[in-house]
C-alpha cells in the first residue's frame, strides 16, 4: 500500500515542502532513500523503539520510502514523525484520513515522546502558502507555529496521540494564540533611561539613533557609562509590528533559539556577543548555515562593547550586511540569505589605557599608541557608523543630585512621532522603514539642503576631512533631527548638529 506523508526542510528561513512516499509491499527490507543524512538514517532505530512502546510494530513487509523532492538533503531528526506515520499508515495499522492536507514534524525518543524541532513558524506560513490546512508538531513548538492564521495547529507531546487523533478519537488539542495579548507587554524592560544621572549629550544622540535608526559609537574611559547606556537603547526603540515580529522569530526559530513555550518575539533583539566570537559566528554559516549574531539581531541592535578588542577580520565581515542588511552564505551546492537589518551600536576606550582626552586623568600611553589603538577599526567601518559620540565621566554633583531623569517612555513616543513621519515619507519605497535605510536616490529627493546648509558641509568636508559616504550619513543623521523637530526640511542648525556627531573625524584624535 502507498501513503504520502508530508514534512519540511528549512533552508535559511525559507521552508520547503517534502512528501515522504511510503510504500509496504511482500518481502523483507527496509530502504530509505531520497537523498537523507545519517541523522535520517539512525530514523529506523528510534521509530521501531517508539512503536514497540505503545504495542505497534514495524511491518514485516518491504518497506520503501521516498523523501521528494529527490535532489534536495534531508537534514536532522525531524522526519521521525512523518516517516513513523507513514509507515503506520502504509501497514494499515491506523486511518490515513487527513494526510494529504497536513503537515507533520517532530524528533521522536525511544519511548515515543516527541521532541522539539526548529524552525516551526517558517514550516507553518509556507504549509499555509500551499493549501495545506493542518499542522502536528511537538507541543513545545505549537504555540510559535499557532501564530500562523488561517491553518489548524495541533501540539502532541508523543506519538501515540497523533496516531488517536487520525483515527478520530480524542487527544490533541488545536492551540490558539492572541496576537494582541502577545505584544501587550512589549513595552516592559527592565532597564530605564529614567536611571541615567547626567549625560544629556549622549542620551540626545542616542534618541536620534533610534529615530533614524543610525549606527553609533561612544567613545569614553573605563566606568563613564557605555555599556550601561547602550543596553537601554531597545527601550526606546518603536514597538515591532506584526510583520517585524514574524521575520525575527523565523530566525530566531531557525536558530533553536525561541525558548521553550515560546510563541511571538515581542521585543526587540539586544545581542552582545564577546569580543572573542569568529567571524562565522558573528554573520553566520557552518556545513549546515545557521544565522550568526547580526541575523539574531535583525530588527534591533548589536552591540560591540570594547570594539577595538575584536578581530580586524571579524570587523571587516560586518561592511557588507551594514550596507546591504541581508547576509548570504555559499556553499558549492546551494546558497541561503538571512536577513541582518540592526542598528550597530559600539563602545571603545579612546586608547589601551583608557584616560586619552579625560578632564582629570592622564593618559599614560606611549607616544603613537593611541593612533595605533583607533587604527584595530578600518576607516570604512568607521564611515559606516553614522553617530560618534564621546562619552565623559559624570561629576559627583551630578551623581547625586535628586533631579529625576526623563525616563525611557517619554523618549519612545517622540521617536514614534519621528518614525511615523518616515513611515509616511517612505510608503512608496518597499522595504525602506527609516531614514538610515535610504539609497543614493532617495537622499536626491529627500535630503536637499539650502544654500546655508551647503556652505556649512563644505567647509565640514574641508577641514574634517570627510568622505563621501560620511558625508551621506551626516545627511541622513539632519534628516532625523529634522523629523525629530517635525520640520519639513532640513535646516542648517540640523546640519550643525549631525556634524558634531563625527567625533573620530576631527582633527587631534589619535595624534
Amino acid at each position: 500500500m502507498l501513503i504520502k506523508t508530508f514534512g519540511s526542510a528549512v533552508y535559511g528561513i525559507k521552508a520547503t515542502t517534502i512528501t515522504i512516499e511510503v510504500s509496504a509491499t511482500q518481502g523483507i527490507n527496509f530502504f530509505l532513500v531520497g537523498l537523507p543524512d545519517s541523522a535520517v538514517k539512525e530514523s529506523q532505530q528510534r521509530i521501531e523503539s517508539a512503536l514497540q512502546t505503545f504495542g505497534y510494530r514495524m511491518p514485516g513487509k518491504k518497506v520503501v520510502i521516498n523523501m521528494a523532492p529527490a535532489d534536495i538533503r534531508k537534514e536532522g531528526s525531524a522526519y521521525d514523525l512523518p516517516l513513523a506515520i507513514g509507515i503506520l499508515a502504509a501497514s494499515e495499522q491506523m486511518k490515513n484520513d487527513g494526510l494529504e492536507r497536513c503537515i507533520i514534524m517532530g524528533e521522536l525518543s525511544l519511548d515515543g515522546a516527541i521532541q522539539p524541532v526548529k524552525g516551526a513558524l517558517s514550516i507553518a506560513l509556507q504549509a499555509k502558502s500551499e493549501g495545506f490546512t493542518t499542522c502536528i508538531f511537538p507541543q513545545q513548538n505549537a504555540r510559535e507555529a499557532a501564530v500562523v492564521d488561517g491553518i489548524e495547529v495541533y501540539g502532541a507531546n508523543n506519538i501515540k496521540e497523533v496516531i488517536d487523533f487520525f483515527d478520530g478519537k480524542e487527544g490533541l488539542k488545536r492551540t490558539s494564540i492572541d496576537l494582541d495579548a502577545e505584544f501587550l507587554h512589549h513595552h516592559e524592560y527592565e532597564v530605564d533611561f529614567l536611571d541615567v544621572k547626567g549625560q544629556e549629550n549622549v542620551k540626545r544622540a542616542m534618541e536620534i539613533s533610534a529615530a533614524g535608526g543610525h549606527n553609533i559609537i561612544l567613545i569614553g574611559p573605563p566606568g563613564a557609562g557605555k555599556t550601561m547606556l547602550s543596553k537601554r537603547l531597545p527601550g526606546i526603540l518603536p514597538p515591532l509590528t506584526l510583520e517585524e515580529a514574524l521575520e525575527t522569530t523565523k530566525i530566531h526559530s531557525v536558530a533553536g533559539k525561541t525558548g521553550k513555550d515560546a510563541a511571538l518575539i515581542t521585543r526587540r533583539p539586544f545581542r552582545s556577543p564577546h569580543h572573542t566570537i569568529s567571524d562565522v559566528a558573528l554573520v553566520g554559516g557552518g556545513s549546515f548555515p545557521q544565522p550568526g549574531e547580526i541575523s539574531l539581531a535583525h530588527n534591533g541592535v548589536l552591540f560591540l562593547d570594547e570594539l577595538p578588542e575584536f578581530k580586524r577580520t571579524v570587523l571587516e565581515v560586518m561592511r557588507q550586511p551594514l550596507e546591504d542588511r541581508v547576509i548570504t552564505i555559499s556553499r558549492a551546492r546551494f546558497a541561503v540569505e538571512y536577513p541582518a537589518s540592526f542598528m550597530l551600536v559600539a563602545s571603545m576606550n579612546p586608547c589601551p589605557c583608557g584616560f586619552y582626552n579625560h578632564p582629570e586623568k592622564k593618559c599614560v600611553c606611549a607616544p603613537g599608541f593611541v593612533q595605533k589603538y583607533l587604527n584595530r577599526i578600518s576607516g570604512p567601518l568607521l564611515d559606516r557608523i553614522d553617530l560618534h559620540i564621546e562619552v565623559v565621566p559624570v561629576p559627583f554633583d551630578k551623581l547625586s543630585e535628586q533631579r529625576v531623569s526623563e525616563p525611557s517612555r517619554a523618549i519612545r513616543e517622540r521617536v514614534m512621532i519621528a518614525r511615523n513621519a518616515q513611515k509616511e515619507r517612505y510608503a512608496q519605497h518597499p522595504g525602506i522603514h527609516c531614514n538610515a535605510q535610504m539609497n543614493s536616490k532617495m537622499m536626491r529627493k529627500y535630503c536637499a539642503i539650502d544654500d546655508a546648509g551647503q556652505m556649512i558641509m563644505k567647509s565640514a568636508m574641508q577641514k574634517l576631512g570627510l568622505s563621501a559616504r560620511a558625508y551621506d550619513r551626516i545627511l541622513k543623521v539632519s534628516l532625523t533631527i529634522a523629523d525629530l523637530e517635525l520640520s519639513p526640511k532640513i535646516q542648517a542648525h540640523h546640519l550643525a548638529e549631525a556634524i558634531q556627531y563625527r567625533s573620530l573625524d576631527r582633527e587631534g584624535w589619535g595624534t
